[in-house]
């Protein structure tokens, strides 16, 4: 518990455990500035159960050592005056400003203000992160409570007046736009920075004024060149107008001209017409005689016909008959042929009969032969039972090999089955490396490079190198990667794990010197760490909750485990449950461990260096990015282990397959051998009964032979019997054929004479036809010209009709109107033919067809164009006009803004050089311009020189070390001190970068500045102080204690502690 004690020109004040209200107070009733604070009260809030302080009007200064509650003063002072958590910078819920285990906690402000001061409450609700206002406590809004803040010119947010511990370097970090802001806010009149505000607005609108304007008159200009060119094009459309006028007189004149040279058309094709219908008639009544001809000699020419065609069909019958007795005649002489044909075969049966005789003879002498000079058969019987025994064996052999060979193929395809599953295990394995390598290369490029290279360079190094931990660590369950994700930095889960300091080295200069990449790298101690053995058993903890430690939740190489548990002590930071998280207190307290993972959070517990207290800070845990995919190492080794053992199972195998292959050719090739021998054996047996079987065989066939003799002298006589019989019949068919010729002679000369005839006829007709033809083509060409004729003169009728319409139509008049006089008047002007109309028409369109573009909006655009320029030149003297009035107000606010700030500036840059004079450095405060025109870039800059041997340099967060922006920052701050219009200002920490010398002058300065009677108040916090400072009769000291034998708040009375010091006083003088 945090107590706040108070100080006061040699008086030491306590408060009490846990809560804390100072008494102390001057004698004379203290001068505090408008808008100053004159108490604060916390309950429940951060490190506070109860706490009220009364800081004095002038310097506060607020010492404590560090954890025990001073910037909780300050985080009190913020949210209490309508702060937002994120300018703190501690958290960014104000829920999480309530002291742990509370529900609700309190800040209670008060402000001094006349007639009677203004106390500010803010209830802070966890549940739902929401907070409630009161205002001299009664209910208000935030806003309410804004207005009265912004009222007393309290600006939490402006760090010129409260600057936060977090917050000390960020003012560095303050452009010198920011910084004028921030000044302008903090120290200049009301009206300043408002000047400055309506500067910039009124630059924007002159911006925007000016692209206005120019934008217009441009416009304008370009306006006016427009309507220069419709000018022209009103003329030329008016030019084009006569034109087109021309052109549609011409179009209505032209269809009477048609129309009229059609109508003369018309009466000579009439004239025609009557001279072909009389030709017509004539050719018609020349045609009949010849007509009357022709049709008697059509009759002559079809008698001829006939009596040609009767002849012709008995020509016809006696030609089949002598057909029918030649095919006779040809009949016989093809028995013949096959009489002489049968003959012949018998003849050549009757010689084969005998050449098979012969030959039969000869075999049958052959195979005796043969058979006497064959020995007789020995006894071959024992060599062929020699040889079926050793074929027995060998198939006996050959089965057992087969019977191998079969166990062995199925035990390898066994094997094989198994490498393909470990090899497809092995590739699931590979893909979540590969997965973790990727999130590297995504996350880290240069580590993920130097890995590649580390990979191709492994035997550069003496010992063993580990890739990054995020890649060599593997969780036994994927749940528990955020403890370990959390425990360990990400810059040691991207780190190189080195066994050897000097590999370690030589991969730094390559990795960072080299090949310029940022990589991290660690070194494993030189006695191992990774056995190392935990405080207590983890069944100790059981009962609150642990259920292991970090080590046991994950694998590694041997050097990356060595290392973490030196330098993170997996080994002994235990991992429990949300039941661990219910008697958190308990578990500290009981335990002591120094880390502690709950389900969801980390809690780390130390113990104060000052009061031997125990501290406690807990942080949620970060969701796990890196390890959710592991790789389970130990069934990897096994599966390698596993997949070798079986590559040399499947190479034995392979041998043994290859040698038993090679015993079963060896046996085939034998078996082969001893068939064949077997073979010739038993054939050896067999020759001699089976040339006893084919001679036998053969006699039988010759004594058939024998009998089947043919008799080729009756053969022979019994052909010339039957063909001396089928030549009779031969004789008498020539005979009746002689006759059947002779009368188709007679009969083919009775036609011949008649188609002489009917060829004369024909003649004749041929010529009447030819005659009739030529007549007839006349005729035709006659009629054919009459219709073309007629058909002519229907369309020039139609013609004269369809343009006489088409006339009137384009004249606009109807059937029973003139050519009014006015179009008669303007035709005669006019060209007389089609050739010269069509002519002059195609001129005119031409002419008016130079005229492109050109319509009746022209001259409507125009007219428009016109006035638009009238209302734009008008709009554009209204803008001018309003440019210049922007002109004036701008050149009145920057007089009212700019002379009162540079003076401003003048003023502060005097108090900040005189500080860094007596501090023996440099220091200049100016007003920054890049353009006088540009209000938004106006900026204060802060020049300083610590060393006499460097020139001035801006302050920037990159240039000076910490003690240097420091000692600017304090400097800056008491510059603006004295002429500060704020009514107080709080600097928490400030003086943590300075050495010694400095941080006794800026306390010298502190004091001084804000002591004096104008100053607003001011709060100053530090852990510590120098010795043999200098102090002020107006500063107020509050000391800030905790511990666990603190008084409580209402047991704490100055008074009656001075009393019974004087008491004790007075005793140890008797």
């Amino acid at each position: 518990m945090a107590v706040v004690g108070k100080w006061d020109r040699g008086t030491c004040q306590l408060g009490a455990s846990g809560s804390q209200r100072a008494v102390g107070r001057h004698a004379a009733t203290p001068r505090f500035v408008e808008g100053s604070i004159v108490r604060i009260f916390m309950e429940n809030f951060l490190t506070y159960d109860m706490c009220e302080v009364h800081p004095g009007p002038n310097l506060n200064m607020i010492v404590g050592a560090n954890g025990t509650g001073k910037s909780s003063i300050v985080c009190a002072i913020c949210l209490g005056l309508a702060g937002k958590p994120s300018f703190i910078g501690r958290a960014d819920k104000v829920g999480l400003f309530v002291k742990q285990g509370c529900l609700k906690g309190v800040v209670e402000i008060e402000l001094s203000k006349t007639p009677d001061n203004i106390i500010i409450t803010r209830e802070i609700q966890v549940v739902n992160n929401t907070s409630a206002w009161f205002i001299n406590r009664k209910p208000a809004t935030l806003k309410t409570v804004e207005e009265q803040i912004v009222a007393l010119n309290i600006q939490v947010d402006n760090l010129c007046q409260f600057l936060p511990q977090d917050k000390v370097g960020e003012f560095a970090k303050l452009s010198k736009i920011e910084l004028l802001e921030a000044t302008e806010k903090s120290i200049g009149p009301p009206e300043m920075y408002q000047y400055h505000c309506e500067l910039k607005n009124f630059r924007e609108k002159e911006r925007e004024l000016e692209n206005l304007c120019r934008d217009k008159t441009n416009s304008l200009e370009k306006m006016r060149q427009r309507v220069e060119r419709y000018k022209q094009d009103v003329e030329r459309y008016h030019e084009r107008k006569r034109h087109l006028d021309l052109i549609e007189m011409l179009e209505r004149k032209r269809p009477w001209v048609e129309y009229e040279n059609v109508r003369q058309q018309h009466e000579e094709v009439k004239q025609s017409r009557e001279q072909a219908k009389e030709e017509l008639k004539n050719l018609k009544e020349m045609q009949n005689p010849v007509t009357k001809k022709i049709q008697e000699t059509e009759e002559c020419f079809k008698s001829l016909d006939m009596k040609i065609r009767d002849k012709a069909a008995e020509i016809k019958d006696s030609s089949q008959k002598c057909k029918q007795k030649q095919d006779a005649l040809e009949m016989k002489e093809k028995q013949i042929e096959e009489i002489n044909q049968a003959l012949r075969m018998k003849k050549d049966e009757e010689m084969d009969r005998q050449r098979k005789i012969h030959n039969t003879h000869k075999m049958i002498e052959d195979w005796k032969n043969e058979l006497s000079m064959m020995a007789a058969c020995e006894n071959l019987q024992p060599q062929i039972d020699a040889v079926n025994n050793e074929l027995k064996k060998l198939q006996e052999e050959r089965a057992n090999i087969d019977s191998d060979i079969s166990d062995l193929t199925a035990e390898k395809m066994n094997q094989e089955r198994e490498k393909k599953r470990i090899i497809d295990r092995l590739e699931q394995l590979n893909n979540i490396m590969n997965m973790k390598e990727e999130k590297l290369k995504g996350r880290f490029r240069d580590t993920h490079c130097a890995l590649m290279w580390l990979r191709k360079s492994k035997d550069k190094f003496k010992k063993e190198v580990c890739e990054p931990m995020m890649l060599e660590i593997n969780m036994k369950d994927n749940r528990y990667a955020k403890y370990v994700e959390n425990h360990i930095s990400a810059n040691d889960m991207r780190a190189f794990v080195f066994e050897s300091q000097e590999d370690m080295e030589m991969f730094l200069v390559e990795m960072r010197d080299r090949q310029k990449l940022r990589v991290n790298a660690v070194c494993a101690p030189a006695v191992s760490c990774a056995e190392s053995l935990p405080s207590r058993p983890i069944e100790e903890l059981h009962r609150y909750g642990f259920f292991s430690y970090l080590r046991e939740l994950f694998d590694a190489p041997h050097p990356v485990m060595s290392y973490l548990c030196s330098q993170y002590r997996v080994h002994d930071v235990p991992v429990g449950t949300e039941k661990t998280r219910n008697m958190i207190e308990r578990v500290i307290q009981e335990t002591r461990l120094k880390q502690i993972y709950t389900a969801e959070e980390r809690y780390v517990v130390k113990v104060s260096a000052y009061t031997n207290l125990t501290l406690t800070t807990n942080t949620s845990l970060r969701v796990a990015q890196f390890l959710t995919s592991s790789v389970d190492t130990d069934e990897r080794r096994q599966l390698e282990n596993q997949q070798q053992d079986i590559n040399n199972a499947l190479k034995s195998l392979d041998m043994r397959l290859t040698t038993l292959f090679e015993r079963q050719k060896h046996l085939e090739r034998r078996d082969n051998e001893l068939r064949h021998q077997k073979k010739e054996l038993l054939e050896t047996g067999n020759r001699r009964r089976q040339l006893e079987s084919k001679i036998a065989m053969k006699y039988d066939s010759l004594r058939q032979l024998e009998q089947d003799a043919i008799s080729l002298e009756k053969e022979s006589q019994q052909a010339n019997v039957k063909i001396k019989e089928i030549n009779t019949q031969k004789a008498r068919l020539v005979t009746e054929l002689m006759h059947l010729i002779k009368n188709c002679v007679s009969l083919n000369m009775l036609k011949a004479d008649l188609v002489l005839q009917s060829a004369t006829v024909a003649a004749e007709k041929n010529r009447l036809e030819s005659e009739f033809k030529a007549a007839s083509a006349q005729l035709r060409a006659a009629e054919q010209q009459f219709r073309e004729l007629d058909d002519r003169k229907r369309v020039l009728t139609e013609n004269c009709k369809e343009l006489l319409k088409k006339a009137r139509q384009v004249c606009k008049l109807t059937a029973d109107q003139h050519l009014p006089k006015e179009f008669q008047t303007a035709f005669q002007a006019l060209p007389t033919t089609l050739e010269e109309i069509d002519a002059f028409l195609n001129e005119e369109k031409t002419r008016a067809s130079c005229f492109t573009g050109l319509n009746a909006s022209v001259v409507e655009e125009y007219h428009k164009q016109t006035q638009e320029i009238e209302q734009l030149t008008e709009y554009l003297e209204e803008k001018k006009n309003e440019l210049d009035n922007y002109k004036k107000n701008i050149s009145q606010v920057k007089e009212r803004w700019l002379n009162p700030l540079k003076k401003l500036i003048e003023q502060i840059n005097g108090k900040f050089s005189n500080f860094f004079s007596s501090m023996q450095c440099v220091g200049e405060v100016d007003l920054h311009v890049e353009n006088e025109e540009d209000y938004d870039k106006y900026g204060i800059r802060i020049r300083v020189k610590f060393h006499s041997s460097t020139e001035l340099h801006e302050l920037t967060p990159y240039h000076q070390s910490g003690g240097e922006k420091s000692v600017s920052t304090m400097l800056y701050l008491m510059a603006l001190q004295e002429l500060n219009r704020c009514p107080f200002r709080v600097v928490d920490e400030i003086n943590q970068g300075m050495d010694p010398m400095n941080e006794r002058r800026v306390f010298e300065m502190v004091v001084k500045t804000a002591c004096k009677e104008s100053t607003s108040q001011y709060f100053f916090i530090t852990p510590k102080l120098l010795q043999n400072l200098t102090y002020n009769d107006k500063m107020t000291v509050l000391f800030v204690y905790n511990g666990p034998f603190m008084l409580e708040s209402n047991k704490w009375n100055l008074k009656a502690f001075c009393r019974r010091r004087r008491r004790l006083g007075r005793m140890d003088e008797q």
